[in-house]
């Protein structure tokens, strides 16, 4: 049986950026891997041929696919700048200003992707 606080608990925002960081950088892995898996199995150029199969489809599934290569990078990228930043400037670790600067890393990397992805 599971206990009751586990289903009625909510996580606030700064554990979900956290978890969400360390998803990403997982994404990022598994999506490196898979480049090198296509290029070692099919031969050099496979990858980028899949890419330009990618793009002729369409510019709906093109922007689904940019966004879904540029979110985890982005929000990868400014999670690890946001972990710096607290490294160097400790005074920024305080319950507001890190729940502000989960907020800002979950819009901003949302709206950067979106004009990725629509480039």
């Amino acid at each position: 049986p599971v206990s009751p606080y586990v289903t009625i608990y909510q996580f606030p925002i700064t554990a979900l950026t956290s978890i969400a960081n360390r998803v990403t950088g997982c994404m990022l892995s598994f999506g490196a891997a898979g480049v090198g898996a296509i290029e070692l199995i099919n031969g050099n150029g496979a990858a980028l041929q899949l890419m330009q199969d990618i793009v002729n489809t369409g510019p709906v599934i093109t922007s689904v696919a940019k966004f879904s290569v540029a979110f985890p990078l982005v929000y990868h990228y400014l999670g690890g700048a946001r972990h710096l930043a607290w490294d160097h400037f400790p005074d920024l670790l305080n319950t507001v200003s890190v729940q502000k600067a989960s907020f800002v890393l979950a819009g901003s990397s949302v709206v950067i992707s979106a004009g990725m992805a629509l480039v």
